[in-house]
């Protein structure tokens, strides 16, 4: 699936909840649509996302993040594999283009 992230931005509602954030984009990404992290910033949770452009790139960069053999980055690739989302609880979103 190629993703636009343009268009996925001017399509995005606007949200009450991180439950409702959540649910519109696993329903438009389906498997490219991951959480990653959960933080609390000024007592509000925010949830960080892995919105997937690259999924056999992203899969091998995660792979050596978690492996014990040491690997050198190269080039850009493995960043641009993936953006990052940013979903508070009371249903901001937020992600670079």
């Amino acid at each position: 699936m190629n993703i636009d992230l343009t268009t996925i931005n001017e399509r995005i509602p606007d949200f009450t909840s991180h439950d409702e954030a959540r649910k519109w984009f696993k329903e438009e990404l389906k498997d490219q649509f991951l959480l990653r992290s959960i933080d609390e910033i000024e007592g509000k949770r925010v949830y960080y996302y892995h919105l997937i452009k690259d999924f056999d790139m992203y899969q091998e960069y995660m792979e050596s993040l978690s492996s014990s053999v040491k690997h050198e980055i190269t080039s850009m690739k493995p960043f641009e594999s993936y953006t990052t989302v940013e979903i508070s609880e009371d249903g901001g979103v937020s992600f670079s283009i």
